[in-house]
């Protein structure tokens, strides 16, 4: 009984010391993927702005199926309608990879849409002539990072896990509460501490007169 104790504990030592060394290895290359709390984020801000999309039709459909076309089908408002729900979860993941690593930023606002500062800088030098080694080819700068990929992943299983969390939200409770609310916070991010990144928001960029202003104060 003991040797198979010492057995197990031993096993466990070995999987969880390979565990910290890819961790670190990955860490060491400046990788650091996206947690629950962004993925869930992110998910919830694309489907919500899908479905915003796909809400501005008020074309009325006709379901059911009948095999002698006497029965009269039901209709239905098509924004209202299962067919806008999964039409607007198509692809919803492909939407992920629109987004950006900002590695200025250390939250969960490093994921967003638009080059990055860092890159928009590299772009200006070599602009002007100047020769910038990244170490991969020029023509992959503005290829999504493998932070970006991976998070894409993440919401492809999140989509197929949380499926009738989502399908309960939209046909009953959308007009209660967001998206980020019943499916983040009530479904996938049990702890309170988890659900730190859904309160970070990008601050706005300053003004041109709010710039001047500042200057001026300086001065």
């Amino acid at each position: 009984m003991l040797r198979h104790l010492f057995v197990f504990l031993l096993l466990a030592f070995v999987q969880l010391r390979d565990f910290q060394c890819q961790q670190t290895a990955e860490e060491e290359q400046g990788v650091r993927y996206a947690n629950r709390c962004e993925a869930c984020k992110i998910l919830a801000a694309e489907l919500e702005a899908r479905l915003g999309e796909t809400g501005k039709s008020h074309d009325v459909i006709e379901i059911g199926y009948s095999v002698d076309d006497v029965r009269p089908k039901k209709r239905t408002e098509y924004r209202r309608s299962e067919l806008r729900l999964l039409e607007s979860l198509e692809n919803v993941c492909e939407r992920v990879l629109e987004y950006n690593l900002h590695k200025e930023r250390t939250d969960s606002t490093r994921f967003a849409k638009g080059m990055s500062q860092t890159f928009q800088t590299l772009h200006g030098l070599v602009d002007k002539g100047v020769k910038v080694d990244l170490g991969i080819p020029y023509e992959l700068w503005d290829k999504p990072p493998v932070e970006v990929t991976q998070m894409k992943n993440q919401c492809e299983n999140m989509l197929e896990e949380y499926e009738d969390a989502i399908s309960d939200w939209y046909f009953k409770l959308q007009q209660e509460k967001s998206l980020q609310q019943h499916l983040c916070e009530e479904h996938v991010l049990k702890q309170q501490q988890e659900r730190e990144c859904l309160k970070e928001q990008l601050s706005p960029k300053p003004t041109k007169q709010q710039k001047t202003k500042g200057d001026k104060e300086e001065l």
